[in-house]
């Protein structure tokens, strides 16, 4: 699908601007966990660089909500009385699933239907979003820790180990995989990140093309 904002048409699905859609790249893969992105509007925004759209592609079984306040959204509200719900956040008390914890083997229960809700959003938004929305804040929070360094070449993190909202989520599809909570096949978790390396590539490409162009621009005004 696609639509048009002002003269530029965008592709509605990735909701980038049709000339770099990203979607052609996207390997949906089905999961028995349904994953939940919260978005915030900021990122929602950020047509260019924005990873939040490209996860939710990337998952069949998931949904994906904009905005700051989530109290009163019964479609979340209902997934939270549904399924075993758990928001990835690390927080001082979060389940760390990379390693099979008597915390891990205590609180994650495989046999019922599970629920990850991932926000996408700055460290400052997200706590924003948590301490706003009180049907979070009694979910149980889930970490991993990991040694792998984000791959955003054109965004800078806050921290080291800070990861973009892509990249997190194919970290908790290894440790589901991993824990036997998901049946994934290795093929599609290496294709996971395609959309988000083709999206890097296409951005460095029209960086250096604006540099390019700058310098033969400054080049002519010389002579």
């Amino acid at each position: 699908m696609k639509t048009y904002y002002g003269d530029r048409e965008k592709c509605y699905s990735c909701y980038r601007p049709k000339s770099s859609c990203m979607c052609g790249y996207v390997n949906p893969i089905e999961t028995k966990t349904k994953f939940v992105i919260l978005m915030h509007p900021k990122e929602f925004k950020k047509v260019k660089n924005g990873t939040g759209h490209l996860t939710h592609l990337s998952l069949k079984n998931s949904e994906l909500f904009v905005g700051i306040d989530f109290t009163n959204n019964g479609a979340i509200n209902e997934i939270i009385s549904t399924y075993q719900s758990y928001i990835l956040y690390p927080s001082k008390d979060a389940i760390n699933i990379s390693v099979k914890s008597r915390d891990f083997e205590k609180n994650i229960d495989n046999t019922k239907d599970m629920a990850i809700f991932i926000i996408d959003s700055t460290w400052a938004c997200s706590l924003k979003m948590i301490r706003e929305s009180k049907n979070l804040q009694n979910i149980k929070h889930i970490s991993f820790e990991t040694s792998r360094v984000s791959q955003f070449k054109i965004k800078e993190q806050p921290a080291e180990y800070c990861l973009s909202t892509i990249e997190s989520t194919l970290i908790v599809l290894e440790l589901l995989k991993k824990w036997e909570i998901e049946s994934l096949h290795k093929d599609d978790l290496d294709k996971f990140l395609n959309p988000f390396y083709k999206m890097i590539d296409y951005q460095i490409e029209c960086i250096e093309n604006s540099f390019r162009n700058a310098v033969r621009y400054r080049e002519k005004n010389i002579n």
